[in-house]
């Protein structure tokens, strides 16, 4: 076969990766690649700063589910994006940045814009690659992609050498990546579905705890669909908010430090917690001693790290999200020991106690007619947009009125940087999720 420019070879396993957009901003040490990059059908958005490019592909991918890839130069630029990558991680969004760096011979000399973003990143990436040997360029490329989306997701990066950018090199078949040193399990074990679901029909106050993961993998009808069926409770994390429609009956909004007070009632006196994609963090938690005191505790989440890392589980189902929640739907309908009429009429004093609380301590503002409270702006949003918009956030109490008075019904409506926390995001990522 004849040989290609690397840069050309990028440009090829990006289309044929599926990338539509770019976000971006030029450097000496990636223009080649930009000479490419504007010869191919994937557009380019050019950002005024190298944060903005990786939060607008944050964004975008959190629109989408797909990828989000941001094209950086080497030193300055690439140490920009790290705030915007460490945001990615927080929230395991899957984005690929790509970096420019100086040639290799220069590497470790103190170059011109040269520094070791490898380094750098190594805590708050994924994964991260500094690609040394100029064949090694596309399968890199394709691996970094495949850990990106897979598994619990997270940002990739890809530092890329000038001089072997400027390679020719062999473009490689595209062949089954198989990594000895990742293989995520994504099935649950048939054993712990069962001793879940025979929890879940016991229970006389249970309640589903839901995070991101639900978002990620996709399993918000299949949960939507548990639930209901069970006559259960849902509570919801800040980046779980979606995953159960805020308008159903059942819904109890946001938990924990700026939660409903019938959410975190119903967390505190519950007799099974189901936790499903979400991790226990500091801002739902509260004193862990504390947390959930009267609770047996079901986790399903497909990073086994995760599992009573903070809190201890009682049930463990280390799996994807969508494919735990499918199996025990499959165990309901399959079980003689479930009864649906027996389950709604067992659960339903517990629904009525929720909602009793949800009442008598609603989230409310005081209007006195004269001044706009900025709850009122976001219910008024929520009403002439009938809870379809995509909403993205700053942080802040900005953010927090969002999550408590705009009632989402529907994954990937609400783009906000819930475990960094990052001030400036909500711009970029508005451009993501536009794109």
């Amino acid at each position: 076969m004849s040989k290609i420019k690397g840069t050309q070879a990028i440009i090829k396993c990006l289309q044929e990766e599926g990338v539509e957009v770019i976000f971006g901003y030029p450097g000496g040490a990636v223009i080649e690649l930009y000479d490419e990059l504007c010869k191919s059908d994937i557009r380019h958005i050019l950002v005024r700063h190298e944060q903005g490019a990786v939060h607008a592909a944050d964004g975008y991918a959190r629109a989408s589910g797909k990828v989000g890839v941001a094209l950086l130069t080497s030193g300055p630029g690439a140490t920009n994006g790290v705030t915007a990558i460490a945001t990615a991680y927080c929230d395991s969004i899957p984005v690929v940045v790509l970096t420019g760096q100086v040639p290799r011979a220069l590497i470790g000399n103190d170059a011109f814009q040269e520094v070791d973003i490898v380094g750098i990143t190594r805590p708050c990436t994924k994964h991260n690659y500094l690609v040394y040997e100029p064949e090694e360029l596309i399968p890199t490329i394709r691996e970094a992609f495949h850990l990106a989306a897979s598994g619990r997701p997270g940002p990739v990066l890809i530092d890329l050498p000038k001089d072997v950018m400027a390679s020719m090199i062999t473009y490689p078949a595209k062949k089954p990546i198989k990594m000895q040193t990742y293989q995520p399990n994504v099935n649950p074990h048939p054993n712990q579905v069962e001793k879940a679901c025979q929890a879940c029909i016991k229970a006389k106050r249970p309640v589903l705890y839901v995070g991101g993961g639900v978002i990620l993998s996709g399993a918000n009808e299949e949960l939507t669909a548990f639930a209901r069926r069970l006559n259960i409770p849902v509570t919801m994390t800040l980046m779980g908010l979606g995953a159960f429609p805020g308008t159903d009956p059942l819904s109890l909004g946001m938990l924990g430090m700026h939660g409903s007070y019938a959410a975190n009632m119903s967390v505190a006196k519950s007799d099974l917690l189901i936790a499903v994609g979400s991790r226990f963090d500091d801002r739902v938690t509260g004193r862990l001693d504390a947390f959930a005191p009267q609770a047996k505790i079901i986790h399903i989440d497909i990073d086994p790290s995760s599992i009573s890392k903070n809190v201890g589980v009682d049930i463990p189902i280390v799996a994807d999200c969508k494919l735990a929640m499918q199996a025990m739907n499959a165990w309901l309908d399959k079980s003689s020991d479930y009864r649906p009429e027996e389950t709604v009429e067992l659960h339903q004093p517990w629904v009525n106690q929720v909602k009793e609380w949800d009442a008598k301590h609603p989230l409310a503002y005081m209007d006195d007619g004269e001044v706009i409270k900025p709850q009122y702006v976001i219910e008024t949003l929520h009403k002439y947009t009938g809870g379809n918009a995509i909403i993205t956030t700053e942080v802040g109490q900005n953010q927090m009125w969002a999550a408590q008075f705009y009632k989402f019904n529907h994954p990937r409506r609400l783009l906000t940087s819930g475990g960094l926390g990052t001030m400036g995001y909500g711009l970029p990522a508005a451009i993501g999720a536009q794109m």
